[in-house]
């Protein structure tokens, strides 16, 4: 895949102080779908370099606040932010919510997580579809009846099998290419709206 660093958006997510041009992503989503809410709580996986919990932070104000996780250590701070340096999958995260006033059930679980790509398309596939699985399950975990998922996922052979594995636990599920993503890009996120706990467990 080519990579141009200093396209459009790229050049744009400089100027604007974002740490990537992903935020981008983001902010086609919730202008769309208009998700991000003052007073919201956010877990935000695979969160580094940062630019989601900075577009994030902004749109949940100082009444809202965000956890962040990422395997790779966070370089910024933002005033209503927690990062941890850990594994999602090996990672209670409860006790690290309550520890900075979060409830236990949140509004939004959001994840930009990709893996590190080998070239190999059902290899690429596999593993995306991987951490979506695993983004699914913490949000089934954490989401509070009515919240919103977004995910990130490399189109392939088991998207489908995802999109209905994700009606079994949301009202609404939408797909999105934002325009940002780069045209030569297989990824695209997938939106669940209006978590529904009771559907998932029944």
């Amino acid at each position: 895949m080519a990579y141009q660093p200093n396209d459009h958006y790229a050049r744009k997510a400089k100027q604007e102080h974002f740490l990537a041009r992903s935020v981008y992503k983001l902010e086609e989503i919730d202008t769309k779908y208009r998700l991000l809410k003052q007073g919201q709580f956010i877990l935000d996986l695979g969160c580094s370099p940062g630019s989601w919990s900075q577009y994030a932070s902004a749109k949940i104000g100082r009444n809202g606040k965000i956890l962040g996780i990422d395997l790779t250590p966070m370089k910024i701070a933002l005033p209503n932010a927690i990062f941890i340096t850990a594994n999602i999958l090996t990672t209670d995260l409860l006790p690290i919510l309550l520890e900075n006033q979060m409830p236990e059930k949140l509004d939004a679980v959001i994840s930009d997580m990709a893996p590190k790509t080998t070239g190999v398309k059902f290899t690429d596939q596999c593993r995306s579809l991987e951490l979506c699985e695993m983004a699914l399950n913490s949000a089934r975990t954490y989401l509070k009846p009515g919240g919103y998922f977004v995910c990130k996922i490399f189109d392939g052979p088991d998207v489908q099998h995802f999109r209905a594995d994700l009606k079994t636990s949301f009202k609404k599920i939408e797909m999105l290419k934002p325009d940002s993503t780069r045209k030569e890009s297989k990824e695209f996120f997938f939106i669940g709206i209006d978590f529904q706990p009771d559907k998932t467990n029944s």
